[in-house]
């Protein structure tokens, strides 16, 4: 396989409009889409990403130790490849950290704020192709496990260095990162993967937010997945289509006060758990109720306790995803 090569603009020197796509060639993966009420995101595009991994394909499938050999080295090239758009990312990260932290004032404030949303808007396909080939690991039985922990690895590497990036930008009023605010960049994709039927789509939060926007609940969310339960169809003119029907969960936290704290021990415990978000208001999907609905509000159902330690947004996911398919196999 050929080097990997990324294509970047210098995101300072083209003021072009937030979400523009870029025309670099390579095959699109799923497409990676915000669809939760009151975020304030809106519907994302994916856009392109030049690389040779994107369009890589898993060998066919022979017998024995030749599916194994194919397999292995199918592997250690992508792995390779995408290590090396890890660093190329990370680069261009650091770049606009050290624009902002170096006190280049000639740089206007919306130039450099647009700087950070295009660069996170570009990483979407990165994190796309990472969950690709976890999501895939099914088909690969022979590969090595640590494999899949280094895919994860990268994932982490990743998501740090933007969590960076984007909370220095906030901490200089450069970036908003309250979901309530339509221009708010938090929070920011991090894959899209399919399990079966299932298409689950991770968010991460740049910072723990509010469940409910005007209600206090004592819960503070830190990721969201929306879950597309995908069937065919038949249309009136007799075409199939894909519909589906999207769940949301969330990590989230919660502070819990310890009632038989000793002395000199933590008065409140904080509980992180994976929940479902559950409809209350409005209790109908008629259009009009949505339209007079200022926000809409819903339950938190726990399903996973995690204990007192934050989970990384890569296990969290796999967590999410193991539960979603222990409930597959039991349906």
């Amino acid at each position: 396989m050929a080097d990997t090569e990324v294509q970047f603009e210098d995101p300072l020197a083209s003021h072009a409009p937030s979400g523009q796509q870029e025309q670099v060639s390579g095959e699109r993966e799923p497409d990676c889409t915000e669809s939760l009420q009151n975020t304030g995101q809106g519907e994302v595009e994916e856009p392109l990403l030049s690389s040779s991994a994107v369009v890589a394909q898993a060998p066919p499938c022979g017998d024995g130790a030749a599916c194994s050999c194919l397999g292995a080295r199918w592997m250690e090239r992508s792995l390779e490849s995408m290590e090396l758009q890890l660093q190329l990312l990370t680069s261009k990260a650091d770049d606009l950290h050290n624009w902002v932290t170096s006190g280049q004032g000639h740089f206007e404030r919306e130039a450099l704020a647009e700087a950070v949303s295009r660069f996170l808007y570009t990483c979407q396909p990165y994190f796309n192709h990472l969950e690709y080939l976890r999501s895939h690991k099914s088909q690969h039985t022979l590969l090595p496990f640590d494999s899949y922990t280094w895919l994860l690895d990268f994932s982490q590497q990743l998501c740090d260095r933007l969590e960076q990036l984007v909370l220095t930008y906030a901490s200089y009023n450069l970036l908003c990162l309250d979901e309530t605010n339509p221009n708010s960049v938090s929070p920011f994709c991090m894959g899209q993967s399919q399990l079966g039927p299932l298409r689950v789509a991770a968010f991460r939060y740049f910072k723990p937010m509010p469940y409910l926007a005007q209600v206090h609940t004592s819960l503070y969310k830190r990721m969201r997945w929306n879950v597309d339960r995908l069937r065919e169809e038949q249309s009136e003119e007799g075409v199939a289509k894909i519909v589906g029907d999207t769940e949301y969960y969330f990590l989230c936290y919660e502070d819990i006060p310890n009632a038989h704290a000793d002395a000199g021990e933590d008065s409140v415990v904080r509980m992180w758990s994976i929940g479902k978000w559950v409809q209350v208001t409005p209790d109908t999907d008629d259009i009009y109720d949505w339209i007079i609905c200022e926000v809409s509000q819903a339950d938190y159902h726990r399903l996973l306790f995690l204990g007192r330690a934050e989970p990384s947004s890569g296990s969290a996911t796999v967590r999410l995803q193991q539960m979603l398919s222990s409930h597959q196999t039991a349906e």
